[in-house]
């Protein structure tokens, strides 16, 4: 489908820079140009909602006003402030990040968009974030926003899911963002795209370019952008086991190569089944080495579901009270190690745990 002649491609700059100053937001990482603080809003907000994002950011600001700060904290500590954004590989990451930062650049960041990309988990998008926020390079930035704003404006139907629509959105951008204004560009179209023209009931009647936005003269916007459609969830069954003896339970830290890897979780079964018979939880409890309490009154499992990107999980948690601490042998070999109230709270816990716990 044929673009709009690009020989005069300001008018998508000149509306956005009008728009952007009266609308925008007041975020606190708008009000630098330091790229450290910057860089800790883009990662914390990949995925993630302002509105749930911010708290976060603020508290690791705090927590850790420079990178020196974060790259010389224990990652359990790190992955502690993280606890509840989810995609931990996300924190990991930023620890990692930091850590390089300091290593091998003196602790300060790159000042371009080519040097950004040598830091690890920073990609195209963080990368032309910090180069046009921090350092005013003219590189255009690329999320889901200005995606979408991309798309219905010059009526791309190029899958926005599909890595080869990339170079072609990015070189669309690229022509559009002012050399001198690419920081403001940047922030206003991202900005448009959460909330003016946003993924469902955009606000088209009072949207500066409804003039020039093919979806909204032909009647598209509620089709773009197009986007292949996720894989279907699958159905997870978790059984933890709450082992408890006096007033410790144990727990053990993740070592799996998966999103809740580093983090605190109970004993663990997965099943095919969303129950499991009371013979089945003693045979796990007897295979830990477990003798249960038969002083205490048993208690019912409680159920949590959680919904991830691609699966859904339904836990159910038996509580066990344990007549003896497990034995060594199982401490070894399992990881579990028994903890306080207190000492649990500073774990760093997937949501699911954190839920069960409250």
């Amino acid at each position: 489908m044929p673009l709009p002649s690009l020989a005069n491609s300001s008018f998508l700059a000149a509306a956005l820079l009008a728009w952007y100053p009266r609308h925008r937001r007041d975020l606190p990482w708008r009000l630098t140009r330091d790229p450290y603080p910057i860089w800790l809003s883009e990662v914390i907000l990949q995925q993630t909602r302002v509105a749930q994002g911010l708290p976060y950011y603020l508290d690791f600001v705090s927590s850790y006003p420079t990178v020196q700060n974060l790259a010389a904290a224990p990652e359990q500590e790190v992955m502690r402030h993280w606890q509840g954004l989810g995609y931990y590989s996300r924190a990991r990451n930023m620890h990692h990040t930091a850590q390089q930062v300091v290593r091998e650049f003196g602790g300060q960041f790159p000042d371009t968009y080519a040097g950004l990309l040598k830091l690890r988990g920073v990609g195209p998008y963080t990368a032309a974030a910090i180069a046009s926020f921090a350092f005013n390079e003219a590189v255009a930035v690329l999320d889901g926003n200005v995606f979408r704003v991309l798309a219905r404006i010059f009526g791309l139907h190029s899958d926005i899911a599909a890595p080869s629509s990339r170079k072609e959105f990015q070189a669309l951008a690229d022509q559009h963002i002012p050399h001198d204004e690419p920081a403001e560009f940047n922030q206003a179209i991202m900005e448009f795209g959460a909330i003016q023209c946003t993924p469902v009931k955009p606000d088209c009647l009072f949207c500066p370019l409804q003039s020039q936005c093919y979806a909204f003269q032909h009647g598209l916007v509620a089709l773009l952008p197009v986007k292949a459609k996720a894989k279907a969830t699958r159905t997870r069954y978790f059984h933890y086991f709450v082992l408890r003896h006096g007033e410790q339970v144990y727990l053990r830290r993740r070592t799996e190569k998966d999103i809740w890897q580093g983090l605190y979780d109970f004993a663990l079964a997965e099943t095919d089944s969303p129950t499991l018979p009371e013979s089945e939880v003693l045979r796990h409890i007897e295979a830990l080495g477990g003798e249960l309490d038969l002083s205490r009154v048993a208690e019912a499992p409680a159920a949590f579901r959680h919904v991830l990107s691609h699966q859904k999980v339904e836990a159910q948690f038996h509580p066990v009270w344990l007549a003896q601490p497990l034995p060594p042998s199982t401490l070894r070999d399992t990881g579990l190690q028994a903890y306080s109230a207190a000492e649990i709270e500073e774990l760093p816990k997937a949501v699911l745990i954190s839920n069960y716990l409250r």
